[in-house]
This record gives structure tokens, C-alpha cells and sequence, in this order.
């Protein structure tokens, strides 16, 4: 199956901008509070997670479908860190307010 040029463009693209999606989440992990580095951490997953799903979605249709192992491993990642973040939300949402 032929893939066109430009969708290789687009996934480049969306990976440069998931790249600089880090430049905000290294800032917050050098912030003093516990919770912001811990979110931090969750975020810098997300973009990790969104990085590999995508450069192996890249890398399988520009190079060889080899590589598609990538975009499993990302989408398994990215699943988790989605998991720990709505467990996390649900459970502040739940915890009483004195």
C-alpha cells in the first residue's frame, strides 16, 4: 500500500509539536509542590507515550512495518498514564472538603 507524502508530513509535524509539549512539563517538574511534580510526571508520560504512538505510526509507514511494535507500545503507555490520571481526578473529586 502506497502512503502519500504528505500524511508522512503530518506525522512528522505532530511529533515536532508533541516535542514541545516537554519545554512546559520540565518547567513544572522543578516546581516545590509534591502534587504539581507528581502531575508533572504524569504530563512528561503523556508526551512520551504520544511520541512513540506517533513515531511508530511514522516510522511503520515510511520505513518498514517493523517498526509498528512502537505504536503498540505507546498506545499501552498512553492507556495507563490516562488510567492513573482518571483515578487520581476521581478520587480528589470524591475526597470531602473540610
Amino acid at each position: 500500500m502506497d502512503i502519500p507524502g504528505w500524511f508522512v508530513w503530518i506525522a512528522l509535524g505532530l511529533i515536532v509539536l508533541a516535542a514541545l509539549g516537554f519545554v512546559p512539563v520540565i518547567r513544572r517538574l522543578r516546581g516545590s509542590d509534591s502534587s504539581v511534580r507528581f502531575e508533572a510526571r504524569l504530563d512528561l508520560l503523556d508526551v512520551v507515550s504520544s511520541m512513540l504512538l506517533l513515531g511508530g505510526l511514522l516510522l511503520s509507514l515510511a520505513v518498514a512495518e517493523f517498526w509498528f511494535w512502537l505504536t503498540i507500545a505507546g498506545f499501552a503507555l498512553l492507556a495507563a498514564v490516562y488510567a492513573v490520571k482518571g483515578a487520581h481526578r476521581l478520587r480528589a473529586r470524591r475526597r470531602p472538603t473540610d
